[in-house]
């Protein structure tokens, strides 16, 4: 496979993209992050903190969350890219379509099947949402063309 079949994103709107997708997804990560600190508080020496179940799972959800941001922001600037988005009202539909072919029957399944609180599905639901559609917001008000004359 050649690097040629993928749409080249400028590399700031990546960044950009990350940054903003990684904080929104640390808000619905705060309480693995909270028992976390709390473990820390309790140890006795550094050392055990580190070897803690607590230390290591937030180590991996930080690292898989940064890397899925990163790869999360490329493609949303991909798919502007490929889709020639220029207005903030295609991005929004962009980012609405992304959302429902990726987490709506998540959701869907959350509510009707698992029936899950509604406080607990509407704030993964908001977060998810800020993720897709204010992610494509964000990308295509930063710009993701490498070259603006293509």
């Amino acid at each position: 496979m050649s690097l040629h079949y993928l749409p080249p994103v400028k590399p700031s709107a990546i960044a950009l993209g990350t940054v903003f997708n990684h904080t929104a997804e640390l808000a619905v990560l705060t309480p693995l992050f909270g028992a976390t600190y709390q473990r820390a508080k309790a140890a006795n020496t550094k050392e055990e903190f580190l070897r803690s179940k607590e230390a290591s799972s937030a180590a991996v959800a930080w690292g898989t969350s940064l890397v899925g941001s990163a790869l999360q922001s490329y493609g949303v600037g991909a798919l502007i890219n490929a889709t020639g988005t220029l207005s903030y009202k295609g991005a929004a539909y962009l980012g609405a379509l992304i959302f429902a072919a990726t987490s709506a029957p998540g959701y869907l399944n959350e509510i009707l099947i698992e029936k899950r609180p509604m406080d607990t599905v509407g704030v993964s639901f908001l977060a998810k949402a800020l993720e897709t559609v204010g992610l494509s917001l964000v990308l295509t008000w930063w710009g993701t063309r490498t070259n603006p004359f293509d």
